[in-house]
């Protein structure tokens, strides 16, 4: 019975997972972009699939549509599947994060994960996106860089995790904010040289 009960758990888990991954793949800004008429959004600005490249269109409410969508996916995934148990709504989450930043469809190019990461933080423990939202309102306006302002709070965002007791929702904020700084190593570079672009720059 007890082999039964943890390969079911198993079998959950896992098809949660393809859930989650299936979800998080679905390159919404691009979808966005070529029904507009906007062509291929990965043939401008950093050929990313995200928000911040649709915004570089000019088209502000498509960049905000992008946002929103590429954030409900990875909270669809985890509050579904959470319905299964948290190591199906943690894997969903996680699944769903990667399936956004490597897509099958698009030759696993895709975005860089920071809208999916606060969607898959609003499935899992939406109180925390406060804290999310405070540290990066808070860095933006010191710093007028966006991209710092979401690496600091993906740094704070595991650390409040752990400290509130929610455990493996912790540990998997852990693992996603490591993938998210590799992934961002080039506005990394950028930061350190001074060439990052500012909020509000134009150009």
């Amino acid at each position: 019975m007890e082999l039964f009960v943890w390969q079911l758990g198993l079998a959950l888990t896992a098809g949660a997972a393809i859930f989650g991954y299936l979800l998080g793949s679905i390159p919404f800004g691009l979808i966005l972009t070529r029904m507009a008429g906007l062509g291929d959004v990965r043939k401008i600005g950093s050929g990313n699939i995200g928000a911040t490249n649709v915004l570089r269109t000019g088209n502000k409410k498509l960049a905000a549509a992008t946002l929103l969508l590429d954030a409900l996916k990875g909270t669809a995934a985890a509050a579904i599947a959470s319905r299964w148990g948290i190591e199906a709504g943690i894997a969903a989450g996680f699944a769903a994060f990667l399936g956004h930043l490597y897509p099958v469809w698009l030759g696993f190019k895709g975005g860089k994960g920071i809208a999916t990461y606060i969607g898959v933080l609003l499935g899992l423990a939406p109180v925390i996106v406060l804290v999310f939202a405070a540290v990066w309102l808070t860095m933006a306006k010191i710093t007028r860089y966006s991209s710092l302002a979401a690496l600091v709070a993906t740094v704070i965002v595991p650390v409040v995790l752990l400290a509130s007791g929610y455990g493996k929702i912790g540990l998997l904020f852990v693992v996603m904010s490591i993938i998210t700084w590799i992934k961002h190593r080039e506005n990394i570079r950028r930061l350190l040289a001074g060439t990052e672009g500012r909020i509000g720059e134009k150009g």
